[in-house]
Formats: C-alpha cells, sequence, structure tokens
C-alpha cells in the first residue's frame, strides 16, 4: 500500500501528494518542558508516514540519525510566536512573506536521501526560517544556505546566531546560481520547482554527491529528483515523489 490517496503533504514552498498521520490535538498554551515529548511524538508520526510512503520512496524508514535530529531541534524556535503551541503538528505552518516552514515529513526525508556525513559541506537553496539548514547542520560540517527573500534572509540570520548554529552561513541571493565561492558541495537540498535541473548546481556538486530538486511545471505535479553525480562525473537522476513546490523566484 503506497498511502497517496486522498491527503497531502506540504513543505517549505511545497505541496506534496503525501500519506499522512492523524494531526494530533496541541493545547494553546504549551509549556517549556512539554516540547520534548511533543517532539518525540511528531518523530513517531513521520516515522510512521514514512513506512506508508514507502512504495514511491523505497524506504519503509529512515536513518537513525536523522529521525534522532528531528526530535532534538526545536522547531518552535523557528515559526512565529503565535503559533508555537502548533509547531510539532505534521504540517507546514506560515512564516511570512507568503512562505511556510516544511512539513517535518518532508524535511526528514529530503534529508534522509541526501544521504548527509559527518565532513560534508551541504548547500541549501531557500532558506525560509531556518529549520531545514538546522536541522542539516547537525549532520554535516558546513551548511550554507541561500534566501532571496531579503527580509527572511536577515532573520532566518539572526535566528540561527541566536540559537548557536554555528556552523550555517546565510546569503541573500538568487539560488539558482548555487555558491561558487563555496563549492563543490557534497550535498544541495533545493525547496523550489524548476522546469529543469539548474546547470550551476550540478556542476557544483562534488563527485560522488547527491541534489534533491523538484522538477517539473509550475503550480503542477513534479517529481522529487535524486540526482547523483558519479565519482568519474557522470549524472544520474531517480524521480523520487510526486510533490508540488511553487516555482523558483528570481530570473528563472
Amino acid at each position: 500500500m503506497n498511502g497517496f490517496e486522498k491527503l497531502t503533504c506540504v513543505g517549505h514552498r511545497v505541496l506534496c501528494l503525501g500519506m499522512l498521520g492523524l494531526f494530533f490535538a496541541i493545547p494553546s498554551v504549551v509549556f517549556a518542558e512539554d516540547y520534548q515529548v511533543l517532539r518525540q511524538r511528531l518523530a513517531k508520526e513521520v516515522a510512521a508516514d514514512v513506512a506508508r510512503t514507502r512504495g514511491y520512496t523505497g524506504k519503509g524508514a529512515l536513518d537513525e540519525r536523522v529521525m534522532h535530529v528531528l526530535g532534538t531541534v526545536g522547531r518552535h524556535r523557528f515559526v512565529p510566536a503565535e503559533l508555537q503551541s502548533q509547531a510539532y503538528q505534521n504540517r507546514p505552518l506560515p512564516i511570512g512573506y507568503g512562505q511556510t516552514i516544511s512539513q517535518p515529513y518532508i524535511v526528514a526525508l529530503m534529508t534522509d536521501l541526501l544521504e548527509p556525513e559527518a565532513g560534508d559541506v551541504a548547500l541549501e537553496i531557500g532558506t525560509g526560517s531556518g529549520y531545514q539548514a538546522a536541522v542539516l547542520s547537525r549532520l554535516v560540517s558546513q551548511v550554507y544556505t541561500i534566501e532571496i527573500i531579503p527580509e527572511l534572509a536577515d532573520s532566518a540570520t539572526k535566528r540561527l546566531r541566536r540559537l548557536g548554529f554555528s556552523n550555517i552561513e546565510v546569503k541573500n541571493a538568487d539560488g539558482y546560481y548555487g555558491w561558487q565561492e563555496h563549492a563543490p558541495f557534497d550535498a544541495i537540498i533545493v525547496t523550489a520547482a524548476s522546469s529543469h535541473i539548474p546547470p550551476p548546481l550540478v556542476e557544483q556538486l562534488k563527485p560522488g554527491g547527491v541534489l534533491m530538486i523538484p522538477v517539473g511545471p509550475a503550480f503542477q505535479v513534479q517529481q522529487l529528483s535524486m540526482v547523483r553525480k558519479s565519482i568519474d562525473g557522470e549524472i544520474t537522476t531517480r524521480q523520487v515523489l510526486p510533490v508540488r513546490f511553487v516555482p523558483f523566484t528570481g530570473e528563472h
């Protein structure tokens, strides 16, 4: 059973046709000591969603390191104050400027598919509030992340610095062109849809690296795609999951 029937799962600038677990009720006021319990509950819910969608992804479970980070990074730190009581629901939440923080299922799945290692250097396109970068930063050596909306780039920089994520650097720019200064990257994750795989990102991917990107027409169903560059530079692409992301902004 692949479970992709009527429910949807939404990530940062993404609508993914996925099977969700039941949303759990969270009181309007959540005390600090309750957040850890809620994170662990969310991790179990994401694990159940992963098992239900294995017909698409080929994964019945995610790397234990990814699930551990999902259960420890405080998602409530990355949402507006008035939405903190909803932070551990398995769904996206608005963060302003027409954008959202990703659904935890999508964050966990895409992070896992990058196959992160402790010494890796990763590039993220689409910082948002900084949550995806924060999760990834606990699994790799360094994260460079690009956000095209100046206000979000600025707030994410301040937030990540305040929370002690010292191995993340944020840049306000058009992510289509990547970040040549810090290339090549072991892993690249993209959170906006493109009609094609941007050549600059492929060029900046290290041999042996993985690029995760939604590819397809704007505002229609796209395919979450895994792009691999072999040690000898050969490019292969595998479609993982039907998704619906908003398109790249900027020139492309």
